[in-house]
């Protein structure tokens, strides 16, 4: 998978930091999330992203509001309850497997 390294960089940076990794790459009827996560009590849906260059535009800018409304509806998919902590974030991840620089965001709706 293309983009698994820059995942496997994302999830050990989270799990350095304290998140509890649920799962990777879930699927749902609505889309998928990357890392599925737990920050203490809160739950987590984590969209990784990665570019080499902005040749084709930032990390950030792939992540669309229809994209942003996919990981929404899985992550409440995957709660089945709407009184659950929850929270979005974002891992970007700049440049190749051997040199990259990481910046970890708040999703806003």
């Amino acid at each position: 998978m293309k983009g698994a390294w820059a995942e496997a960089i994302a999830r050990k940076y989270l799990l350095a930091r304290g998140y509890t990794l649920l799962e990777h790459n879930r699927r749902t009827p609505y889309g998928e999330i990357d890392l599925w996560m737990k920050d203490g009590e809160t739950y987590v849906a984590v969209e990784v992203k990665q570019r080499r260059d902005q040749q084709f535009g930032t990390p950030l800018e792939a992540i669309t509001p229809g994209k942003l409304e996919r990981i929404r509806r899985s992550a409440l998919y995957l709660l089945r309850r709407d009184d659950l902590p929850v929270r979005f974030e974002a891992v970007l991840v700049y440049g190749t497997p051997r040199q990259f620089r990481l910046e970890h965001l708040p999703l806003e709706f």
